[in-house]
């Protein structure tokens, strides 16, 4: 027949066959042990770095953080004021034997100031023995006293003071002695608002704050040493009454302190030259000086006494 079918060869075909699924399990096997050489490898590279890590952590323990030669035996604390060192090493946290660089530096700076009557605080390890603490306390410019019941019943004056911030300190009830012999030497605020005596925080009045600067910037004025500031009220209109020791009452507007301050003593001074003595001074005005006047012999003897000199710094601990 013209197109008769030629037989074929099926064992050739056959071996074909064979030959490819042969081919395809040695690939899958190649694979196989390709991956899982690769995955040996790995679980031994983890494995080696886990063992190298907790080598490393018990190598620091045991010749650095649980080293006796890095233990503390010299605890260096030096203030500026007059806080006990047994109180701040209290603050601090730190005994004699802790470890010197297993020390949390940042914590025992924050704990020491944390501490109303602490304006900053410096640590510094120095090896291998010495922890070094140096600590700033807060400057009191300013006082008052607030009614404050008992527990066990009854009404107690408690002190508190502000430094030119505007920080509420509240002194150390053991210091309590301390701070009453040196109070008199601080002005009284008055009006001042009773929620804003949180030891620590900063008042939020500005009347209070720009009290404060005026204060400060007293200490430095030509007016320094020729009357004493006993008060300054904060009360009432946007003003500051300050009384004098030697029974003035000044007027002051909250902003252009310097200025209203050389001004008094030009006032001062015009009076001091025509025998009298401020009664009251209105420097809030700008334009003018509103004055009234006493006879400097009108006036006590013990008020016409000037300051004799500023208080020392760091009376309030």
């Amino acid at each position: 027949m013209l197109f008769k079918r030629t037989p074929k060869n099926r064992r050739l075909d056959r071996g074909s066959v064979l030959d490819v699924k042969l081919r395809t399990k040695e690939v899958r096997a190649a694979r196989l042990k390709l991956l899982t050489t690769a995955l040996g490898v790995s679980l031994g590279t983890v494995t080696a770095l886990f063992l190298v890590w907790r080598g490393g952590v018990w190598a620091l323990d045991q010749f650095v953080f649980k080293n006796d030669a890095f233990a503390v035996r010299d605890l260096n604390i030096q203030t500026d004021g007059s806080i006990p060192i047994a109180q701040l090493r209290q603050w601090a946290g730190v005994k004699p034997g802790d470890n010197l660089l297993a020390l949390d530096l940042a914590r025992i700076k924050r704990d020491i100031e944390l501490a109303p009557m602490i304006e900053s605080a410096a640590v510094e390890r120095v090896l291998p023995h010495t922890l070094r603490i140096r600590v700033t306390e807060r400057e009191p410019i300013a006082r008052i006293q607030m009614p404050q019941l008992q527990p066990q019943g009854g009404v107690t004056m408690v002190s508190y003071y502000f430094d030119e911030g505007g920080h509420v300190i509240q002194p150390l009830p053991a210091l309590a002695d301390t701070t009453a012999r040196n109070a008199d030497s601080l002005p009284v605020l008055c009006g001042v608002n009773a929620a804003e005596l949180r030891p620590g925080s900063v008042a939020g009045s500005m009347k209070v704050i720009a009290a404060l600067r005026l204060i400060a910037a007293f200490g430095t004025s030509p007016m320094s040493g020729l009357v004493e500031m006993k008060s300054v009220d904060v009360a009432g209109t946007e003003v500051l009454q300050v009384t004098t020791g030697q029974g003035g009452r000044i007027t002051f507007a909250l902003d252009r302190l310097d200025e209203q301050l050389r001004r008094w003593r030009a006032v001062h001074d015009y009076g001091q030259k025509n025998g009298r003595a401020i009664r009251t001074l209105d420097l809030s005005v700008a334009n003018n000086s509103p004055v009234l006047w006493l006879d400097a012999g009108a006036v006590p003897p013990s008020l016409l006494k000037p300051n004799p000199s500023l208080p020392s710094k760091k009376r309030h601990v």
